[in-house]
């Protein structure tokens, strides 16, 4: 019998995106392009997901390029995943400030064997994109910065969706990180599609790192308080 840890490596050696996307939009998938991300992920995920109990689901906007695009796990950097999982990563060191974020969370609920216990979190799009700047800089991108963009990856995007839902992940209740754009998206696409019975929005941990700082305590007690609640 399969476990969390099987179905989630399965399916990320199977994301693939196979549409075409607007010009100078490029897709990330750490799954095709790192070896090292594959095996860092799958090591991440044998260690806390090599079991059958329920687990909630968290969805975020889509990876970034310094977190999960070098690690190929949500909202987790090189440096989080050496010094709160203990997995050793054999690339370069990069910090992502929402990852930094997400794991004082994580530790303010008690570390991360009991919140990856409960939890799993993924993105609304499993795979991120950048965009090369015109003065050659590459830099993320979103799936909802551009309605081309959006259009390109939509039907990517629910089919993925299905598919972590599948995997046997609870439904009445999904956790959004993001209260702008990518909230109002996931709204409209559960009503299109009833994917869960509730959306519980969070702001995003990006947006508390770059505008909310001071703030970071508050936001984390507001975290703790949701998903004590579901």
């Amino acid at each position: 019998m399969s476990n969390w840890a099987d179905r989630i490596i399965s399916f990320n050696e199977n994301l693939e995106f196979k549409g075409t996307l607007p010009e100078g939009i490029r897709i990330m998938n750490p799954f095709k392009e790192s070896p090292l991300a594959l095996k860092v992920s799958s090591e991440f995920y044998r260690k806390y997901y090599s079991d059958n109990q329920p687990r909630q689901l968290i969805l975020g906007i889509n990876p970034g390029r310094f977190g999960s695009g070098q690690t190929g796990i949500s909202f987790t950097d090189p440096k989080r995943l050496t010094g709160n999982c203990h997995i050793e990563f054999a690339g370069p060191m990069t910090h992502e400030p929402s990852s930094a974020y997400i794991y004082e969370m994580i530790d303010a609920f008690g570390g991360a064997n009991k919140f990856y216990r409960q939890f799993y979190i993924h993105s609304i799009c499993p795979l991120g994109f950048t965009r090369i700047g015109e003065n050659g800089k590459e830099t993320n991108y979103n799936y909802y910065d551009q309605p081309a963009l959006l259009k390109s990856v939509y039907s990517f995007i629910v089919e993925n969706i299905r598919k972590q839902i599948e995997m046997g992940f609870e439904t009445e209740l999904c956790f959004c990180f993001g209260t702008g754009k990518n909230e109002t998206f996931f709204r409209k696409l559960n009503d299109a599609h009833q994917f869960f019975k509730k959306i519980v929005a969070l702001e995003h941990p990006r947006y508390i790192m770059q505008y909310k700082s001071k703030e970071k305590s508050v936001y984390i007690d507001k975290y703790l308080r949701a998903f004590s609640e579901f």
